[in-house]
């Protein structure tokens, strides 16, 4: 699953991961659709924008890690703030993405996914 504000960026992310062989099977524009299609869809993986309308991508991650505490988040972020980053890894992220991206980090981030327990 993909959450992020921007159709560029959805697009070129489900671009590379369709390349990679993976399906995306939801794609979210906000915080509030985010959680309505995490919880209806289930995917194996988010990758999850820190900066979204309605609910940023931490109050997000958040709530999904307390009611899915196995659930395999991704996040993505166009500004590096180690204390952030370091905060969503201590909340249940798995790994981050910076802005711009490209299709080794992305397929990277998604195969560490899975292979993690």
């Amino acid at each position: 699953m993909i959450a992020d504000d921007s159709e560029l960026v959805r697009s070129t992310l489900k671009e590379m991961l369709e390349i990679g062989k993976h399906q995306v099977v939801s794609e979210a524009v906000d915080g509030v659709d985010t959680l309505e299609k995490f919880n209806s869809t289930k995917p194996d993986v988010l990758l999850l924008d820190i900066a979204m309308p309605k609910k940023d991508g931490v109050e997000i991650l958040v709530h999904i890690m307390k009611s899915n505490p196995d659930a395999k988040v991704v996040m993505i972020t166009a500004h590096y703030d180690m204390e952030l980053i370091e905060n969503c890894i201590k909340i249940g992220a798995l790994a981050y993405i910076s802005k711009p991206f490209n299709m080794d980090d992305i397929l990277h981030s998604i195969s560490y996914a899975f292979d993690e327990k």
